[in-house]
């Protein structure tokens, strides 16, 4: 069983193929993982949206399509991917709580190495030993249709930390349109208050916030919690 990692284009299924987009944004995340530790302020801020971004988008389409593949087609697929969700379940938290450190803070340096060493290890897991199962279970062609599912899904995920939504199907199904429109909207309005002038930057980051407001009263609808399992639980007191 070969890790994706050593393989090539062609030995992955193609272009199209799962196994290819993912070792793709992988790529693309270990890139901005080693730029990390040489940049600073705005810099560094923008750089982690970036990385969160890519993150978010990836592990939802793999949670809404790669995974229920992988149950389908593995005898001990539902061990294997509860696995995984934990991992996403903990990144999911250390971003959270990222995001409401203060740039100062004395956690911040320390939240931001956890949370480089566990997408490491996540890449790891996957490319290691999920993928190439799923490669040995499978043919050429599911995997290519698979990745064209994955790629419409990352394109309209959510972008944000969203950890009291179910991360299986069909909780994980209806969060996606309303938590992605409110999730780009607030990208917008935070990457054009990063911009503008200083006066006008309070307007931006109030709209920001109420829109977050929705998003939390949207991710407590019952509904979006079904199909939770107890591995990736938040307890109502963590919320």
């Amino acid at each position: 069983m070969r890790s994706l990692g050593d393989q090539t284009v062609d030995e992955l299924g193609g272009r199209w193929s799962i196994l290819h987009r993912q070792k793709t944004d992988h790529v693309k995340l270990d890139r901005m993982l080693e730029r990390l530790p040489d940049t600073s302020g705005l810099e560094r801020d923008e750089l982690l949206n970036r990385i969160c971004r890519l993150v978010f988008t990836h592990a939802f389409a793999e949670e809404a399509v790669l995974w229920p593949a992988l149950r389908r087609s593995l005898d001990d697929g539902e061990e294997l991917t509860a696995r995984v969700e934990r991992e996403h379940q903990e990144i999911t938290g250390l971003v959270a709580r990222l995001e409401q450190t203060p740039p100062d803070g004395s956690e911040r340096a320390g939240l931001i190495d956890q949370t480089v060493a566990l997408l490491r290890q996540d890449v790891r897991d996957e490319e290691d030993q999920l993928l190439p199962r799923l490669q040995e279970a499978v043919d050429d062609r599911t995997l290519r249709r698979l990745g064209v599912s994955w790629e419409l899904v990352r394109r309209t995920a959510p972008t944000r930390t969203h950890p009291i939504v179910s991360r299986r199907p069909p909780g994980q199904t209806l969060s996606a349109l309303p938590l992605s429109l409110a999730d780009r909207l607030r990208d917008g309005l935070d990457h054009t208050a990063r911009r503008v002038p200083l006066p006008a930057r309070p307007v931006l980051v109030s709209a920001s916030d109420r829109v977050g407001a929705v998003a939390e009263w949207i991710e407590q609808l019952p509904p979006l919690r079904r199909g939770e399992r107890p591995e990736t639980h938040v307890p109502r007191e963590e919320r």
